[in-house]
């Protein structure tokens, strides 16, 4: 809904102020911070090349946001004709840069989501890490592009590993098979639904996308955490049958 609202605003059905239109893009990449939704990217594209220079440099900062630490192939194909585009504008240029780093953050181990624990809670730390960086864009040319581009470490708040690491109980690394796929609402259903769909069975540590879910996919061990995120300690089940 809000993305058809916004797209209703551009195409001149409701009359808005410069101001909304440059906070838009902030909006967006606030609402879908390493999640990179096919039409939310080629909505922030089509901002990127817009007329008002600061609508130009919030689009292509949020394009980082919106696909931090994914490396999506699409997002780092046009970030790469910007770089073409704009190779004669310091400014857009910058702003770029630091989108690419930002799509590619930590090799693709690293997130800016503010959601843990399979999305059932939200990190007020990492929130309030994205808003001071978004708030600062509100007058980029003045903070960012000015001398207070310094707020822009803000965000290493937010940053949070989206790997799955496993460990013995002795804490060193123990490599097993686990299932990954995309999540399952099992809230309410009776018995024990599967919580996963379209899963592949990968050896750890794996690298969960937004909206991936993993299960052990061996009885040898039993987690000592209801989610597996992160880094998690495994202990060898006793009750196995050998």
């Amino acid at each position: 809904k809000i993305l058809t609202t916004i797209k209703q605003w551009y195409q001149r059905r409701v009359p808005i102020t410069a101001g909304i239109r440059r906070v838009v893009p902030l909006a967006l990449a606030m609402l879908s911070a390493s999640n990179p939704k096919l039409e939310i990217i080629d909505t922030l594209s089509k901002l990127s090349h817009d007329s008002d220079s600061e609508v130009a440099h919030n689009a292509i900062f949020a394009m980082g946001i919106v696909g931090s630490g994914t490396n999506n192939a699409r997002l780092a194909n046009m970030l790469r004709q910007l770089a073409q585009y704009y190779h004669k504008d310091a400014n857009n240029l910058f702003m770029v840069r630091l989108a690419q780093g930002l799509v590619h953050l930590g090799k693709g181990t690293l997130t800016l989501s503010p959601y843990h624990s399979d999305r059932m809670l939200m990190s007020r730390v990492a929130v309030g890490g994205l808003l001071g960086v978004i708030v600062a864009f509100m007058d980029v040319n003045n903070l960012i592009i000015g001398k207070s581009h310094y707020l822009l470490y803000h965000l290493v708040s937010a940053i949070q590993p989206r790997m799955l690491v496993t460990f013995n109980e002795d804490l060193k690394p123990l490599p097993v098979p686990v299932r990954v796929g995309q999540a399952v609402d099992v809230v309410g259903q009776a018995g024990k639904p599967k919580t996963i769909t379209g899963f592949q069975t990968h050896t750890t540590p794996v690298l969960l996308a937004h909206g991936e879910r993993a299960e052990l996919g061996t009885n040898e061990y039993t987690p000592l955490t209801p989610v597996m995120e992160g880094f998690v300690i495994l202990r060898k089940n006793e009750d196995m049958e050998e």
